[in-house]
């Protein structure tokens, strides 16, 4: 079996030496401009792009790149192209590190040990936990909101060549339906390995709730029962009568996007390319429409059904919120899987823990709790378990010192008949 650090990537950074490998490194993504680079300025470049535009690098070369990209040109540096330049600026609010194979044993090993002695550990989990199952996260290096933002800087810098470009706007409101996701097929998607650490961690009685900003209902169909998951953004299995609040939970993707679409379309263009659903209401808020096109089973109430889902300008539903807020002031552990702690008001829970004193953190990206004068305490002992890198890997570590070889080996193997359970769960699409 290939171990993390024979990942078969080598720096793409030129005048680097070493050729083995990469085990700690940093991963980038660049939008490249249309029609493309001559082969004459490629071979000036600094840096061996890869075809879709992404580049992995030794830490190090890393920030030798990014700081010869900052520096103005000078017989001190190496020469760095204008177009390269501008590659790099558009790839560097999003990089991904990830830490050596060391590290992250090194780390499992101290997160499993402070889990064993929490008192109300409690999840926290963002869309990097999901990413595995097949479903993008939103500030990676290959994110939605990052590519958003890398296909508008070089649509800017293309208007400024004088090329023509699409001048539609990219969405503004995010509601995570089908069109949103590129036709992600939600119940298509299955549990991760974290996602089933998870549940076993509470069957064990190590993890006490799951706090999630994710809607997409892995959480529910591992096992995390409704009384210890508070999903902050909704969940699109789930809907609720207008009327009388029963909540349904459904094996279908319950959202009407058409609505959603009719009404973002009017707001941005003045007019659309769909017909409004009959049923459909914008909402005061978010300028989108909840409403699913169902009503509620009781024949005394018969009210519309709405969608979970909470989009920009929604506000929280209180009951979830609450009971958030009441696992976050018992938790004296927070484990933090694929998030960058940055969505408010979901992450300002991560600062309302009973004990703050201990904190585990899985992520690719930087988060606003990374900086170093957070990770000691007044004693001077070390308050952060802090890894780089993907939930999956640092997760099977974790269970490696929690659960015997014979008894981790047994759970996991039987992954395949809970495979079977979750087909059950979801309508085949």
């Amino acid at each position: 079996m290939m171990n993390m650090s024979q990942n078969g990537k080598i720096c793409c950074y030129r005048r680097c030496d070493e050729k083995e490998f990469l085990d700690d490194r940093i991963e980038i993504k660049t939008v490249f401009p249309k029609p493309g680079f001559n082969k004459k300025l490629k071979e000036e470049f600094l840096v061996k792009w890869h075809s879709n535009g992404e580049a992995e690098f030794h830490v190090d070369c890393w920030e030798k790149v990014y700081m010869i990209s900052r520096s103005r040109p000078n017989k001190k540096l190496p020469y760095m192209p204008k177009e390269e330049r501008e590659l790099v600026e558009t790839a560097s609010d999003a990089f991904e590190q990830f830490d050596s194979n060391s590290k992250v044993l090194q780390e499992a090993k101290k997160a499993a040990e402070w889990i064993k002695c929490s008192d109300h550990c409690v999840a926290f989990t963002g869309a990097g936990i999901s990413t595995s199952a097949g479903i993008g996260d939103y500030r990676g290096k290959a994110g939605k909101w990052t590519e958003d933002d890398q296909n508008r800087a070089v649509s800017i810098a293309t208007d400024k060549a004088g090329t023509e470009t699409d001048d539609e706007p990219p969405a503004k409101k995010m509601k995570p339906g089908r069109s949103m996701d590129s036709g992600i097929q939600y119940e298509n998607l299955r549990p991760t390995y974290s996602h089933e650490a998870l549940y076993k961690l509470m069957e064990s009685g190590y993890l006490k709730g799951v706090i999630s900003q994710n809607c997409d209902g892995l959480h529910g169909l591992s096992g995390i029962p409704d009384d210890k998951l508070c999903e902050l953004h909704g969940n699109v299995f789930i809907e609720v009568c207008e009327k009388c609040g029963h909540r349904y939970h459904r094996k279908f993707y319950v959202m009407d996007d058409v609505g959603s679409q009719y009404f973002e379309e009017i707001e941005d263009f003045g007019k659309s390319c769909v017909k409004k659903p009959k049923f459909a209401v914008q909402c005061e808020l978010c300028g989108l429409s909840h409403r699913t096109g169902r009503k509620c089973d009781n024949k005394k109430c018969k009210g519309n059904l709405n969608d979970t889902i909470i989009n920009f300008r929604d506000n929280l539903e209180g009951e979830i919120l609450e009971r958030a807020r009441t696992h976050s002031r018992r938790s004296d552990l927070m484990l933090c899987l694929g998030t960058t702690l940055q969505v408010t008001p979901a992450a300002n829970l991560v600062g309302k823990r009973k004990d703050r004193r201990r904190l585990i953190i899985c992520n690719r990206q930087e988060t606003a709790l990374d900086s170093p004068h957070q990770k000691k305490g007044a004693n001077g002992a070390d308050n952060r378990c802090r890894v780089f890198g993907d939930c999956d890997v640092f997760m099977r570590e974790v269970m490696r010192h929690l659960y015997t070889e014979e008894d981790l080996k047994t759970w996991e193997a039987a992954r395949q008949e809970r495979m079977k359970k979750y087909d059950t769960e979801r309508d085949p699409v």
